[in-house]
């Protein structure tokens, strides 16, 4: 089996640091984000655990790290103690603190994403590419981890979050097994479902981002966001459009561009797959 790091080496270095750079710090801010939940309602086991720093072999140690050199997935943890929380569902609030910064790492994303899109059309290749690959890889990897810490499955965050209101549940999560059985049903999720669940993080991102280009002022490209990244797997931008700098463009331009447009999709529709056959339609 191909190494996933030496395969993204080859074919696209730029996705290969932004996966990297994304997963390590999307990881190290949701477990910081509980455990800053967690002292804010009383609980400094955070603090005196040391775990309150930025180090991602604190938050994610060396099993986890080395999970992701070799398959590119990892996780983190954050210790908290529900006992010493003050108010009611504060073990919900904390677990909770995790996904919401989640939401707001891909919020942040899908903005940088968009005004990036929107107002760097001049920006030379592969920097514009790689530049907004690089933050439409964060809205939908925070989106990701988001969706799937919220499921109600140990050891993720919507266990805990739905043990808090739900004691009949708790009580069902606490048996000695429910680990082993929450870590077979992770797997099967991981490796049976995963696609039901990044499929939707994914187009919901391209939503997101390409309907914020078009509300910004002088962006709007009038494109859904599946045409959009038609055009980009075709390797067209928007701003290769006959008119896009504001100038009336003259039939020749228009002409000329439909000819590109044409070469690139027989160019694409006559590309081989890895077995040499060509795809189907």
């Amino acid at each position: 089996m191909d190494w996933w790091v030496a395969n993204l080496m080859r074919d696209n270095p730029a996705l290969l640091a932004s996966w990297v750079v994304w997963v390590v710090g999307s990881i190290v801010l949701h477990e910081l984000g509980h455990g800053w939940a967690a002292i804010a309602r009383g609980d400094r086991t955070p603090i005196e655990r040391g775990h309150m720093t930025w180090n991602p072999m604190v938050h994610m140690g060396p099993m986890s790290l080395l999970v992701f050199a070799i398959v590119g997935i990892a996780w983190g943890a954050m210790p908290v103690d529900p006992s010493r929380m003050r108010g009611r569902y504060a073990d919900a609030a904390v677990s909770a603190a995790g996904p919401a910064m989640n939401l707001g790492l891909a919020m942040v994303a899908v903005v940088l994403a968009a005004l990036w899109r929107a107002y760097a059309g001049g920006v030379g290749e592969p920097l514009y590419t790689n530049v907004a690959m690089f933050f439409e890889v964060g809205a939908f990897l925070n989106l990701l981890l988001m969706a799937l810490n919220l499921l109600p499955i140990p050891p993720l965050d919507g266990s805990r979050i739905l043990a808090d209101f739900s004691p009949g549940y708790r009580r069902l999560i606490d048996k000695p097994e429910a680990a082993m059985v929450g870590m077979l049903l992770l797997i099967v999720v991981l490796f049976g479902g995963f696609d039901r669940v990044a499929g939707p993080m994914r187009d919901l991102r391209d939503r997101a981002v390409w309907g914020l280009v078009d509300r910004l002022p002088g962006a709007g490209t009038g494109l859904t966001a599946e045409e959009q990244r038609a055009l980009e797997e075709l390797g067209l931008r928007l701003d290769d459009f006959p008119g896009a700098d504001g100038a009336e463009p003259t039939p020749e331009e228009i002409e000329a561009w439909i000819r590109r447009l044409e070469e690139r999709v027989e160019g694409s529709l006559n590309e081989e797959t890895p077995d040499g056959r060509n795809p189907g339609p």
